[in-house]
């Protein structure tokens, strides 16, 4: 199909415009204006910590390469026996950077890249997308007009070898190339020592021309091949590296490109970061922790981490989906105000308004709240706002000290689940998240499988584990957990003064080998109910006895702070639960959307003059939407010319008859070619085609209602 994006006249709006538009969609509460920059401020905080993560995580890479480029460079500078060796074979350094097949989040990666490069290494860098490189002439133009900081129009030199830079014209060609290069680089020698000095502090002297080719598995392997054979045949004149953004293997290099060609490269192979480690980092940072007091429900959550396992595995695509969450949260829940002011909730809880404690006794989790209450305090609840602000107060309070006190208890029971062999709960630690908001996990059977393999570790593995949760808990801003933490410590005191009989240590290390071994399923239940009998034959020894309160210490613990979230009071205030109405943003359903367009555009276009009631047809509609209702009234063909005096009828609906046949006959001509272009996108939709058993029918496509 074909669609018509009006470029806007700003590319930012206002935020006043924006609240405004927020207002528009929101209801008529006091405090819509307070809710729009509660959410602005928020996703501000989080932008600012999600970029900050990707910087970190990205930094190992790009120091990585910066360091090659700084090799690459001073040998071309010292003239080393190394670069005269390369000359002699004409080999190019190239850089070949794995980043996956998460193409959407490349862009990122190569604008910190670039930055880098630019701050650190040189001014000369080339971003190359295949899109824009059909050919030689095309790449050569592209790569000219990013060094010489001029745009260019590749439609308009179609048949030009040449760019405009100032006044000149200079030819699209690799000695052109090298001669700027030579004129840039004695122009900035030639400057005073003060500018020289300045200039050399970002960059070296002579710095290299790096040329990056975004997506190198979509470069037509004619291009790549010319492009390499002519850019070494100047490697002596040219300090010239390249950079290859790959996205699946780096065997691709060799796919594309013969022996010949490859020949001519230095590769140095470079992998960047795995998604999936990625996307943890950022989960982890988001959203189990206490400073963003915005949460995700359990369906919500599972809604984004399937689009990224099963679609795209963009990391990018995940936070625009959690900002999502958090605009829809603000503007459907009216006590989303509270959310920021979670942490001082003195000031925020005190302000409730009458409306505002209205809307938080129709809370359903305060409802089960008050129906637990006694008598009285239901009364002073349900009917004093001043007793319900000061309730609301600490209710808020709880709810923060819940989601540290859950944060710090999840961390520590993953520490045990992620070392177990076969992961009961899974190995990461958004799996075990998701476990836990969903209901009471230790009612679950992976939690029972989990104790059990818990219950069968060795005492290196036990000690290692207990001095984690140590760094865990103490990391806590609270005191909650200075009560657990001696007593974890006291659990690593005994097992450093626990010592065992050599015997009873060899069947304890048999007994986990044996486990480890047998990974299967039904073996895995064989060992379990071996070990079990063995223990009511004989008597547990110390070491036993101490794992199994270990053990059970740690499922105390889980069993008093790994609530699910839905079972706190006021969790509705910081918790997005509306999985579908997320699925119906996130997930594309074309059919329906392009049959709701075309059945009632009304529905889009909000113009009162298109409402029809009763299934009736408008002639104020587009002709394409004309056409189309009246195509579902017909069977499998449909004639033509039928089809042409009922759409004329429908057009002429409020038309008075025309007496001059002469102007009747061009209204004719132009209905009539309305309604050939109407057809024609019918069929360029796919809703029709050509039928070769009639040549004045058109055969149906589409059946049924969305």
């Amino acid at each position: 199909g074909c669609f018509v994006f009006k470029p806007s006249t700003k590319k930012r709006r206002s935020s006043e415009k924006a609240a405004h538009d927020f207002r528009s969609r929101s209801d008529d509460s006091e405090d819509t204006e307070l809710r729009f920059v509660t959410c602005q401020s928020l996703w501000n905080q989080i932008k600012s910590e999600t970029e900050q993560i990707q910087e970190d995580l990205n930094k190992q890479l790009l120091d990585n390469l910066v360091s090659f480029l700084s090799r690459s460079h001073s040998e071309f500078q010292e003239k080393t026996t190394e670069w005269t060796c390369r000359m002699k074979f004409r080999e190019i350094p190239t850089a070949a950077l794995v980043l996956g097949v998460n193409v959407t989040d490349h862009d990122l990666t190569f604008r910190g890249l670039s930055d880098v490069l630019q701050d650190n290494i040189t001014p000369y860098i080339a971003l190359l997308e295949a899109k824009d490189c059909p050919g030689i002439k095309n790449l050569m133009q592209k790569l000219m007009g990013q060094l010489m900081n001029c745009d260019i129009d590749v439609d308009s030199l179609e048949d030009e070898d040449c760019v405009q830079v100032s006044q000149n014209r200079i030819r699209c060609s690799m000695s052109s190339l090298v001669s700027w290069y030579e004129s840039v680089t004695k122009k900035t020698d030639s400057e005073t020592p003060s500018k020289k000095r300045n200039s050399s502090s970002r960059h070296w002297q002579s710095p290299p021309v790096v040329v990056i080719f975004k997506d190198m598995e979509s470069f037509t392997t004619k291009v790549l091949q010319d492009f390499i054979v002519i850019s070494s045949q100047h490697i002596h004149e040219l300090p010239l590296v390249l950079i290859f953004g790959i996205a699946t293997s780096p065997m691709i290099i060799h796919r594309l490109l013969p022996h010949s060609v490859s020949s001519l490269l230095c590769i140095e192979l470079f992998q960047s970061l795995s998604c999936k480690e990625h996307l943890s980092t950022i989960i982890d940072k988001l959203l189990l922790t206490s400073r963003f007091p915005f949460k995700l429900g359990e369906k919500v959550l599972q809604v984004l981490i399937n689009i990224f396992l099963y679609h795209d595995f963009s990391v990018q695509n995940f936070i625009k989906g959690f900002q999502l969450c958090i605009v829809e949260h603000f503007y459907s829940q009216p006590l989303s105000v509270l959310c920021c002011q979670l942490v001082d909730v003195k000031k925020r809880a005190y302000s409730l308004s009458h409306d505002q404690c209205e809307n938080v006794r129709r809370l359903p989790s305060f409802r089960r709240y008050v129906e637990k209450q006694e008598y009285g305090k239901q009364i002073a609840l349900l009917t004093n706002d001043s007793f319900l602000k000061e309730e609301t107060e600490k209710l808020l309070v709880d709810l923060h000290v819940y989601h540290e006190n859950y944060v710090c208890i999840l961390k520590c029971l993953h520490v045990f689940t992620s070392s177990l062999p076969k992961y009961p709960l899974g190995k990461q630690i958004r799996e075990l998240h998701c476990a836990c908001l969903e209901n009471r996990v230790w009612e679950t059977e992976e939690y029972e499988s989990s104790l059990q393999l818990a219950r069968m570790l060795n005492k290196t593995d036990l000690v290692t584990m207990l001095q984690q949760c140590v760094e865990i808990l103490m990391s806590s801003s609270g005191k909650e957990f200075d009560k657990t933490v001696e007593k974890l410590k006291e659990f690593l005191t005994q097992f450093q003064n626990l010592e065992e009989a050599s015997q009873e240590r060899d069947v304890s290390v048999s007994s986990q080998k044996e486990l480890q071994k047998k990974t299967d399923l039904y073996h895995l239940q064989k060992t379990l109910l071996e070990l079990k009998e063995s223990r009511r034959s004989k008597k547990l020894t110390k070491f036993e006895m101490l794992r199994f309160e270990v053990v059970d210490y740690i499922d105390s613990l889980v069993r008093k702070y790994l609530i699910p979230a839905d079972h706190r009071t006021l969790h509705e205030i910081v918790y997005f639960n509306a999985a579908s109405v997320l699925r119906g943003h996130l997930n594309a359903a074309p059919r329906t959307a392009l049959h709701t367009a075309l059945n009632n555009p009304h529905w889009y276009l909000k113009n009162q003059a298109l409402k029809c009631d009763g299934g009736g047809i408008s002639n104020k509609a587009p002709d394409i939407c004309i056409v189309y209702k009246l195509h579902l009234e017909c069977g499998r063909l449909i004639n033509l010319v039928d089809w042409l005096e009922a759409f004329s009828t429908v057009v002429m609906a409020t038309e008075e008859p025309n007496a001059d046949s002469a102007s009747s006959d061009q209204v004719d001509d132009i209905i009539h070619a309305r309604f050939i272009r109407a057809v024609s996108e019918l069929e360029l939709l796919g809703f029709i085609k050509p039928s070769k058993q009639k040549t004045d029918h058109v055969a149906r496509l589409t059946w049924g209602g969305c």
